[in-house]
């Protein structure tokens, strides 16, 4: 068994709706369930009940994430859904990054989930601000990724911090990453290895991942090039939509078009009112 550090305080998140239907909010490696807060609100407003647990590991320091792996991060995101389950009949995951392929590894082994949105989805780091060797290095390393020194090995998030809002941005630069209680500003390079291997389970068991599957993604993600986003698209095995968003970088749930990242999935996870569903053409308008 893991053995892992619990924040001093309570970094989750909740709110109860009123359509009997739940959403789980899943953060981004590194982050913490704050940075959903503005996603959160917006689906509660359409009646979703919502709920954004900590990942194991996360919220403490980079030691604490390095005592963990990526089944233990699905552990959380399995506990947590069992919560809401508990209570509503429909349940719906959404996730960021590595909070998105997350939820999809809960959608393969459990079918009552109802269905889900990726964020950003990262197979690598490959976006336009990042650097080449990230992406390079990494597969090679990946099998020392169990050596302490290796493992420990980690980089700074670089400006612009994914964020094409210069007022969000600006603050993130002043606090040093400090804006979300319990995000880590670092990436070590041994959760890094973790996020590729969640990412290769993901492929093999994306055929068996029949709900129907929201993918929003920034044309200008300067973390994740579009590319991620259709190739999880052409690895799912049920219905999916993909759509572009051209105002903002990676971080689409804090971003510029956060209220259409929240619009859109409530949208697709059946609230009431106006249906504005994605348009799958706006996926081609970026080349993959």
């Amino acid at each position: 068994m893991t053995h892992f550090k619990i924040p001093d305080r309570d970094l989750t998140y909740g709110l109860k709706g009123t359509v009997g239907k739940a959403v789980l909010l899943i953060h981004g490696m590194t982050g913490a369930p704050g940075e959903m807060k503005f996603l959160a609100k917006r689906l509660h407003r359409r009646g979703f009940s919502v709920a954004a647990p900590l990942l194991a590991g996360h919220g403490v320091d980079e030691a604490n994430l390095l005592r963990t792996t990526w089944q233990d991060w699905l552990a959380s995101v399995r506990e947590g859904y069992h919560r809401l389950k508990a209570d509503h009949d429909e349940v719906y995951v959404a996730g960021i990054c590595v909070g998105g392929a997350l939820g999809l590894a809960l959608a393969a082994e459990d079918p009552s989930v109802a269905g889900a949105a990726v964020y950003s989805m990262t197979y690598r780091y490959d976006g336009w601000n990042m650097k080449h060797w990230y992406s390079a290095i990494v597969p090679y390393l990946e099998p020392f990724a169990a050596l302490p020194l290796i493992r420990r090995l980690s980089f700074v998030e670089p400006y612009p911090f994914g964020l094409k809002d210069e007022r969000l941005r600006d603050g993130m630069a002043a606090t040093q990453g400090a804006v979300i209680p319990g995000a880590l500003d670092r990436v070590p390079l041994g959760a890094m290895a973790e996020m590729h291997w969640l990412a290769a389970h993901l492929d093999s068991v994306a055929p068996l991942i029949h709900q129907p599957t929201l993918i929003l993604h920034a044309q200008d993600d300067d973390m994740s090039h579009p590319r991620n986003a259709y190739r999880l698209r052409d690895r799912l095995g049920g219905p999916v939509a993909l759509q572009l968003l051209d105002d903002c970088y990676h971080m689409i749930h804090v971003d510029r078009q956060r209220d259409v990242v929240g619009d859109l999935t409530a949208d697709f996870f059946g609230a009431p009112g106006v249906q504005r569903r994605p348009d799958p053409r706006r996926a081609e308008t970026v080349d993959a």
